[in-house]
């Protein structure tokens, strides 16, 4: 884990010791929108309309928030429109590489280059900050166009639907007040509480982050009792949302992010309705548990300094789930 300061890259793991031993994440730098006819989105320029074949979908198969886009590409019909490049699952003292030695690796499918970092400075020579995925490319502007992937997810909804007919829609408008609490709510104590809990060196840290996570995922099997899925009876983008960070509870937060008060699948409706989320038509295909496993055990170097791979309990996610009752 590193990154880049005024163009150079530094190998640097994140600075606790000025939070009292608490991760903080940092925020995303390139937040511009596709639209249906590239007018400005909620933020950042205008200029990128939707057509097919212009963007290119830079991806960790290990990382949750990348792992969102991927989701959201499969269920909207974008997969014969946007390509991917998929970067190796350790992430080492050059950050996210293009090597191509580890199965589903692609290498750098426009421009060959060796590391993801590249990508950031060729839209800038003196690019400062952290180099994440997802990073949403414009082929025919040369830029990027987003490297959040909240955002990005709202623009494969809806952005591309007049290109390829796919109405099915995961933030009506309706429900867009109700869909973001939930997001709200889950991304502090879940989605990146997990990483609160795995980054914390210190036990003040650790303990502030692993208390809410387990309060939510609590609230979350009572909600899930008594609701079909998190916002009501449809799913919605929140769904998709918790579901990358939940795929990944047993295989890697339980043990290796210390997330380890109970196991997800102890808990029997957000197990079943995890299960549910892995067996929705073209979701599966998504997920890749052997970069998952690897990356995490083998990046983080100060939280596993032997890079010792688990053997991990085996998790058939094909089981039937079991929901259709709720």
């Amino acid at each position: 884990m590193g990154q880049l300061v005024d163009g150079i890259w530094r190998d640097e793991w994140y600075d606790t010791e000025s939070t009292g031993g608490r991760f903080q994440r940092t925020v995303t730098a390139h937040r511009n929108w596709i639209t249906p006819d590239g007018s400005p989105g909620p933020s950042g320029e205008g200029g990128f309309p939707a057509e097919s074949g212009r963007y290119h979908l830079y991806v960790s198969y290990a990382c949750p928030w990348a792992h969102r886009t991927l989701i959201f590409r499969a269920l909207k019909g974008l997969v014969p429109h946007i390509d991917i490049s998929v970067v190796h699952p350790d992430m080492l003292s050059d950050g996210w590489t293009f090597a191509t030695d580890f199965p589903g690796t692609t290498g750098d499918g426009l421009f060959g280059l060796p590391f993801l970092r590249d990508i950031y400075v060729k839209v800038d020579p003196h690019a400062s900050g952290r180099v994440t995925v997802p990073v949403l490319w414009d082929n025919i502007r040369g830029r990027i166009v987003s490297n959040e992937s909240a955002e990005i997810i709202r623009m494969f909804n809806s952005a591309f639907d007049g290109l390829t007919g796919n109405s099915a829609n995961f933030c009506p408008k309706d429900r867009l007040p109700q869909i973001d609490a939930m997001n709200e709510r889950l991304y502090g104590t879940v989605n990146n509480g997990v990483y609160k809990a795995g980054f914390a060196t210190s036990q003040a840290g650790y303990d502030e982050a692993v208390g809410p996570l387990f309060q939510t995922l609590d609230w979350l099997e009572g909600h899930l009792a008594a609701s079909r899925y998190l916002c009501g009876a449809q799913v919605t983008e929140a769904d998709w949302r918790l579901f990358t960070t939940l795929v990944r509870f047993d295989p890697v937060y339980h043990t290796h992010f210390k997330c380890n008060r109970a196991w997800l699948r102890e808990y029997p409706n957000l197990w079943g309705w995890t299960r549910e989320m892995y067996q929705w038509p073209g979701v599966a295909e998504t997920v890749h548990f052997d970069h998952i496993v690897r990356h995490y055990h083998y990046s983080h170097a100060t939280i596993n300094p032997y890079r010792i791979i688990p053997i991990n309990p085996v998790i058939d996610w094909l089981e039937p789930h079991g929901r259709e009752a709720v």
